[in-house]
């Protein structure tokens, strides 16, 4: 058994999606941000890292480093080619398959459902620590899309569940998404963690505000309903012609809204600002932080978010933020302080709140400024030591679902 000063082999399982695509590509995003960045702190702090995730290209190697004892592994599990999300429950058993190939570690952590699926009866099989993360819980049948994530497959709302139960620790990015998972999913109180995202202080970094007129907001995210895209489109829209600014969104449909940006288009051009709205892709993470800093404010208006990583880098670069009032965008945006939380989806009142923050350079400073010395106190060594704590606790006790009884949802 390793000490508490032994360096841990420690699997971090990503089935759908690789922390080596930029965020904001098919469906990459937050999750991808924080076990990258996550496992970059691990790796610093001494440990040996791999990052497991489905083979979506025959072009891809069987492996590759990404940073100093980070290793990333695509294993094939079902085609060499991207498919929508929901299809990837269908690849769980053999992807499974292809992790028990790689031997033993000391901590295996999933992130998300499929990957958990895979991974947990491995754990089980090997007596390993199995530690899961969401990063998102899909809604009850009985809530609309509109008001959050529908169920992607249909084996995930009790997959998730029986991950929350049988999981050794399920780790949370919120206390939101912590309420959820005992909650809703029935998870032990006593084993659900919280570890907040960090940002990276250096590359999210403020510059000084230019005279550019109403220059431009932006919202940074996967393009799909659950991002709130079209409240952001009848927002600025609704935001008096002298203030009003350009939309600016950064982000790619995934392959299950591929229609998506057209909807959106034809969105604008019924609101009249479809000269005044731009869609730039998925963007390098130095890209992102160069449009953060130059924007006036940014946007945040999603159904749902387990924290809101956007927020926090938006608040390291010094800029502004409004967001909506839901999952853990409560906490990572302080309402008054380093942005404004709305707690209502009505167009008018986010533009009114636009319109405050765009007329008033003493309220955007404000904000702007105490946004910033909060996330000078969060970054990634940080949110990776409680990430490590919770590794140690399990691999330390010797405490796994062995001592419990075990059965396959």
């Amino acid at each position: 058994m390793p000490s508490a000063s032994t360096p841990l082999r420690i699997a971090l399982v990503c089935l759908h999606t690789s922390p080596g695509a930029e965020p904001g590509s098919g469906d990459a995003g937050g999750m991808n941000v924080v076990v990258r960045h996550q496992a970059e702190a691990m790796a610093t702090a001494g440990h040996t890292i791999e990052i497991l995730t489905r083979r979506s290209s025959p072009n891809q190697p069987d492996s590759m480093p990404l940073a100093p004892g980070v290793t990333l592994r695509f294993l094939t599990a079902g085609p060499s080619r991207p498919v929508s999300k929901g299809e990837h429950e269908g690849f769980v058993d053999e992807f499974r398959m292809r992790l028990a190939e790689l031997g033993t570690f000391d901590v295996i952590h999933s992130h998300h459902w499929f990957s958990g699926m895979a991974a947990l009866p491995l754990a089980r099989l090997t007596g390993t620590p199995h530690v899961q993360s969401f990063h998102s819980i899909a809604a009850d049948d009985s809530t609309p899309l509109a008001a959050g994530e529908r169920a992607e497959s249909p084996g995930r709302m009790a997959g998730e569940a029986w991950l929350a139960r049988e999981s050794d620790a399920v780790v949370a990015v919120s206390a939101a998404e912590a309420d959820t998972v005992v909650l809703r999913l029935g998870g032990p109180i006593d084993r659900v963690r919280i570890a907040y995202p960090g940002v990276d202080g250096a590359l999210f970094h403020p510059q000084p505000p230019a005279a550019v007129g109403a220059g431009y907001v932006v919202v940074a995210a996967r393009v799909q309903p659950l991002k709130g895209l079209d409240l952001a489109i009848e927002a600025v829209a609704a935001v008096p012609t002298a203030l009003r600014p350009d939309l600016v969104i950064a982000g790619d449909a995934s392959s299950d809204f591929g229609g998506y940006i057209d909807c959106l288009t034809a969105l604008a051009a019924r609101h009249g600002i479809e000269h005044g709205l731009r869609f730039v892709g998925p963007q390098s993470r130095a890209e992102l932080a160069g449009l953060l800093r130059g924007a006036r404010i940014v946007l945040v208006p999603s159904h749902s978010e387990t924290y809101g990583l956007v927020a926090l880098e938006a608040a390291a670069s010094g800029v502004p933020t409004i967001v909506a009032a839901s999952g853990g965008l409560r906490e990572a945006v302080d309402d008054g302080v380093t942005g404004l939380v709305l707690d209502s989806r009505d167009p008018q009142v986010w533009a009114s709140a636009i319109a405050d923050v765009l007329a008033d350079p003493a309220l955007a400073h404000r904000l702007a400024d105490a946004g910033r010395t909060r996330a000078e106190g969060l970054d990634w060594p940080r949110s990776a030591e409680s990430v490590i704590a919770v590794y140690r606790d399990l691999v330390g006790s010797g405490t796994t679902g062995r001592q419990r009884d075990f059965a396959v949802a």
